[in-house]
């Protein structure tokens, strides 16, 4: 467990929530699942989807998450502007091998297309189950290590956040970039993704520093953080880190050195504003990070609350986009609806958080915001696009 520095705690103690792209896309590196085209559908009929939820695993979060997906989903059914599609829920119980087997059943009992599993072993494996069925799998994961295939990966990538940061970054003429980064799975992606971004978009990596998952660790970072800012003039401070793991030391920490947004931009590869309370971190204030288009996951919000008498959570919109995909192409009338080609077509689709399309390899790009945070409250920087072509592509 991540131990919090005593002069930490008392801001610590206020962040009590993880963050679940972070969890997502700290599972374990996996292959991608074979490849497929997708089944021929009629249009005329509802289309068998099936939704692969984690519930049945005796988790209290699981359960929440799996009723979330779960009206999500019905939700996106209501509107489909013709199209109708016939759910079918299955309960995973998080577990890889379970979810296998439900997805065999699945496509058994006429499943044309997979919506889920959560978790990226699970989606690994679903994938490869049904791969030679000819089935394509809409997971939920964000791990871009288990897309390609028959598997694409709805959750926000490192790779699209990274994209749309250091873009914007370039366009307000920061070009010499330090990243920090922990040594986990989800730190050393996060790392890959900045590279990528930052030589693809003419900027410089001046300096890296990563640190191990302790209280210890992140303070001895602190002196080699500073160096590699100062040493080699850098502009930019990028990290992958967020509010469950290293942003709350090293946004007091940093400052506390003498490194701030104004000796070198704070950047984030996680969203900053979530939980609240993390707005309230004074080393954050200033901080640029990249999140969804606010209207339309404000809109979406309003949808669920007034559908279901609660909030949605955190990831419960993919399911939502995952049905808006589907019910876009099914009504179109085209038998091949559901094939690789159609999925990937490039206007991409409108879901809960904005647009979103997805690529051949499996990943997606999302039209994202980037936001800064000033007196606590967020304020965006530079709007999430309306269409693919815009801001940020």
């Amino acid at each position: 467990m991540f131990a919090v520095f005593p002069s930490a705690r008392k801001v610590a103690r206020l962040i009590a929530l993880p963050l679940v792209a972070l969890a997502l896309a700290a599972c374990d590196t996996l292959p991608g699942a074979g490849f497929g085209s997708g089944p021929g559908i009629d249009t005329g009929e509802a289309v068998p989807v099936a939704l692969l939820v984690p519930s049945g695993s005796g988790q209290t979060t699981d359960e929440i998450l799996a009723q979330s997906l779960e009206n999500a989903a019905r939700l996106a059914i209501r509107d489909l502007n013709g199209a109708r599609v016939d759910l079918r829920v299955y309960q995973t119980g998080g577990d890889a091998g379970v979810a296998a087997a439900r997805a065999q059943q699945a496509v058994d009992e006429g499943a044309k297309i997979i919506l889920g599993p959560v978790y990226a072993a699970s989606a690994n494996a679903v994938g490869n189950a049904v791969a030679a069925d000819n089935i394509t799998v809409l997971s939920f994961s964000n791990n871009a290590a288990i897309a390609g295939g028959n598997v694409f990966v709805l959750g926000q990538t490192f790779q699209n956040t990274a994209d749309r940061m250091v873009s914007y970054a370039r366009s307000q003429g920061k070009s010499r970039f330090v990243i920090v980064h922990a040594q986990d799975s989800a730190g050393t992606q996060g790392r890959s993704a900045i590279n990528n971004a930052v030589n693809a978009q003419g900027g410089s990596v001046v300096g890296t520093v990563s640190y191990a998952l302790s209280q210890q660790d992140v303070i001895a970072s602190i002196p080699q953080i500073k160096s590699a800012v100062e040493g080699n003039a850098a502009d930019a401070l990028f990290m992958t880190t967020d509010t469950a793991s290293a942003l709350p030391l090293l946004s007091q920490l940093l400052p506390e050195a003498g490194i701030t947004s104004e000796t070198a931009q704070f950047m984030g590869l996680t969203r900053w504003d979530i939980p609240p309370q993390t707005l309230s971190l004074p080393g954050v204030q200033g901080g640029w990070f990249a999140g969804p288009d606010p209207a339309a996951s404000a809109t979406f919000s309003a949808q669920y609350q007034n559908a279901y008498g609660s909030l949605p959570h955190p990831i419960g919109g993919l399911a939502f986009d995952g049905i808006a995909a589907i019910g876009a192409l099914v009504s179109q009338g085209n038998p091949d609806a559901l094939t690789a080609a159609a999925l990937t077509q490039g206007a991409g689709f409108r879901g809960a958080s904005g647009i979103f399309r997805l690529r051949p390899d499996g990943t997606n790009e999302r039209g994202l915001a980037v936001a800064t945070i000033n007196a606590s409250q967020v304020t965006i920087l530079s709007p999430a696009p309306q269409s693919f072509g815009g801001a940020g592509f």
